[in-house]
């Protein structure tokens, strides 16, 4: 007799499209698979995991939904390995603490435990563009007269401190901070009532001690960085505190990220020569030559490298490849004497 499955057992049972999804993570670590990466096609990951070409699109649709890859359409399409984005990492972190009773306390006392370390962390490691974009973020907070820019005001002055997380090294400090000023950046909202006056004040605090915390960074000073930026959030939870500010409760929309994108760390592109591709090609030169000049030349060019490569490959082939016209096949030889026909060879004796 068969023993039923318990309501746990069932609730733990992944479905099919999700087994497969484990599956192609399993095959990303074990390949090794960096961003740019293709994975295999649908027809061979259907194959290797012998399961129906839905299951697979189901489970791709869902490593999509994760941030792990991208999914392309048309004969050549398939899944691609990609960098987790930030921002889709942030929302799910957020939508978590929806559920949560954290408070303005909360995020300020982790906030005066990380910040200060973070922001002594980046000073060696920031570069003139990073002074000018926090000397930029300074500069947008200056009084205002508007409620608007207020707002804004607030927006910037977390923009501040995503610049100094942008440039220090590590990686899990850096990605708790933005978190944490996303939240502040999306959550945290004040009581209609407070003056204008109180954000203004708060708006001028916070420029000043930024300006101090720069000016220490220049001189390379971390020790002095770390003390200001205790200050300035002991200050800064104070001010919060007495504008009414308190967390919204709601899930983060996909919309909301686009509307207050976070500043990106400015990096100096490399150029590098253009390779001419030979008149005289090799073949399979000449056969990768129109791909790779179709993905790194612009529109306006890829049509004619392609088309030149493609007469110098026939021009080139021409000779080699030529087929010879067809001789005209040899006249079958007499048939003798011998073999013919009675009949005939009584009429050549006659």
């Amino acid at each position: 007799m068969d023993t039923p499955k318990s309501p746990s057992l069932a609730i733990r049972q992944l479905k099919r499209p999700d087994l497969v999804a484990q599956e192609i993570k399993r095959l990303i670590t074990e390949k090794n698979l960096s961003p740019g990466d293709r994975l295999p096609r649908e027809s061979e990951l259907q194959a290797q995991f012998q399961v129906s070409k839905g299951t697979i699109r189901e489970a791709l649709k869902s490593l999509e939904v994760q941030g792990l890859i991208t999914i392309s359409t048309g004969p050549s399409g398939g899944g691609t390995v990609v960098e987790v984005p930030l921002d889709r990492t942030l929302q799910f972190m957020q939508n978590y603490l929806f559920f949560q009773e954290v408070t303005i306390d909360d995020i300020y006392t982790v906030r005066q435990m990380l910040e200060p370390e973070l922001a002594a962390g980046a000073v060696p490691h920031l570069t003139e563009a990073d002074f000018d974009a926090l000397e930029h973020s300074i500069a947008c907070c200056d009084p205002t007269q508007s409620s608007e820019d207020l707002v804004s005001q607030r927006r910037e002055d977390v923009n501040f401190h995503d610049i100094l997380a942008a440039a220090n090294p590590n990686p899990f400090l850096r990605f708790t901070c933005e978190l944490i000023n996303e939240m502040i950046r999306q959550l945290i909202v004040f009581a209609n009532r407070t003056p204008q006056s109180e954000h203004r004040r708060f708006g001028e605090a916070n420029a000043r001690i930024h300006r101090d915390i720069v000016q220490a960074a220049r001189e390379r000073d971390a020790v002095k960085v770390h003390a200001l930026m205790q200050q300035h959030m002991r200050d800064a939870a104070s001010s919060v505190k007495r504008m009414k500010g308190r967390i919204q409760g709601r899930l983060i929309l996909d919309a909301d990220s686009l509307r207050s994108p976070r500043p990106q760390r400015a990096v100096q592109p490399v150029e590098k020569p253009a390779m001419a591709v030979p008149r005289t090609a090799p073949k399979k030169a000449a056969e990768s030559a129109p791909r790779t000049a179709a993905k790194t030349a612009p529109k306006t060019t890829a049509r004619p490298a392609a088309e030149t490569t493609a007469k110098a490959v026939a021009k080139t082939n021409a000779k080699p490849t030529a087929k010879a016209a067809p001789k005209a096949p040899p006249k079958a030889p007499a048939t003798p004497p011998s073999v013919r026909p009675a009949a005939a060879r009584k009429r050549a004796a006659s």
